[in-house]
């Protein structure tokens, strides 16, 4: 017997930790919520970087849980948490830390993905289990959670939230020319093939500063990774037409750089998707993962896709044959983006009428 949806929920927990895309990717569902209950107490269980991105957010109470804490952090969530019961728990990260991390919260109800998209075994710690939804978009898995719940209105919102402090940070930075921001480096974790090459952002670069007077921005962390992909870079531009920002930004001050910006340019990682909540257009590059599965949703046009031809060519395969969202790790992938696709999608993103996205995001909710 399937456990009851509440009809009116008090209190809802949402348990997602990481990473910053999929948070951004995450508020619409937050907005459905608050829209359809808006007295209810929605309370969000979140890493501790992507906190600091989305920290101000409206009608959500976050509470924070840093997993370089392992489970000592946990039980200090656990004891913070320990006169709290929720209503229901929106268990929505498919990851077994998620999970253990579950077991200590109170809840009447937990929601989880379906057994096709519950990693780890996700669906051993859920009461009830999202209708299958096969070839999804990230986006379209937060807001299936809102449809299991009854929820009609799915239309996109975000108003994420840039203090005054980050606005100035950018201001900073830049001054009010127009500007191109490029986040060249993915995270800088093990096997994660998704940076495309100097020599081709540098070309990139140029063609915006010669064809539109505009210079580019670099942002990312700090990493050594990423301070020399950076150095690469600007070796190869004129000097004016860069503004190197790497490893020199806040979560909040590259948000306000990413909402002031004409377009943005990355590989699948946070700032397409930030790029995204921001109503600015977003040219991701993307080989190596699958952009039906997780380009930024509302510039799906704009997207370099090699993705493919990546599949072809490195795991000797078609795209009907392999799992969703499998990922080509390869070194060698991204080599397949051509500086000539990424200048065609930035021209058409840069010259595209003004307000228009790739289609009306009312018809794709």
């Amino acid at each position: 017997m399937k456990h009851p949806l509440p009809a009116q929920p008090r209190h809802i927990a949402v348990l997602r930790l990481s990473a910053l895309g999929d948070v951004c990717n995450l508020v619409p569902t937050v907005r459905a919520l608050q829209r359809q209950w808006p007295e209810a107490r929605i309370t969000w269980i979140i890493g501790k970087a992507e906190h600091s991105l989305l920290a101000g957010l409206s009608g959500v109470e976050f509470v924070v849980y840093d997993k370089a804490t392992g489970l000592a952090g946990m039980r200090r969530l656990w004891r913070e948490l320990a006169d709290t019961r929720f209503d229901v728990l929106l268990h929505m990260q498919q990851a077994l830390r998620a999970s253990v991390l579950s077991l200590g919260l109170k809840a009447e109800l937990r929601i989880g993905f379906d057994k096709a998209r519950a990693k780890d075994a996700q669906h051993w710690f859920t009461h009830r289990q999202l209708a299958p939804h096969p070839r999804a978009h990230v986006l379209e898995s937060f807001l299936d959670f809102a449809r299991l719940m009854g929820i009609e209105d799915l239309s996109l919102e975000w108003n994420l939230p840039v203090p005054a402090e980050a606005t100035e940070e950018a201001a900073a930075l830049t001054g009010d020319a127009p500007y191109l921001l490029i986040s060249p480096c993915a995270n800088p974790r093990l096997r994660n093939f998704r940076n495309w090459s100097a020599e081709g952002y540098a070309a990139v670069i140029e063609h915006a500063w010669t064809q539109y007077g505009l210079k580019t921005v670099l942002s990312g962390g700090g990493s050594t990774q990423e301070r020399e992909m950076g150095e690469r870079i600007v070796a190869l531009c004129h000097a004016e037409a860069v503004i190197d920002a790497i490893g020199n930004t806040t979560l909040k001050g590259l948000l306000a750089l990413i909402g002031r910006a004409r377009a943005v340019i990355a590989p699948d990682s946070g700032p397409v998707h930030m790029a995204n909540a921001m109503g600015t257009p977003a040219v991701g590059l993307f080989a190596t993962t699958n952009p039906d599965r997780a380009a930024p949703y509302l510039w799906r046009d704009y997207v370099v896709n090699r993705y493919p031809d990546a599949v072809r060519t490195y795991l000797h395969r078609e795209l009907d044959e392999i799992n969703w969202g499998q990922r080509v790790r390869h070194t060698d992938a991204m080599t397949l983006i051509r500086i000539e696709d990424v200048i065609g999608k930035l021209d058409a993103a840069l010259t595209r009428p003004k307000g228009r996205k790739q289609e009306d995001e009312s018809d794709e909710a």
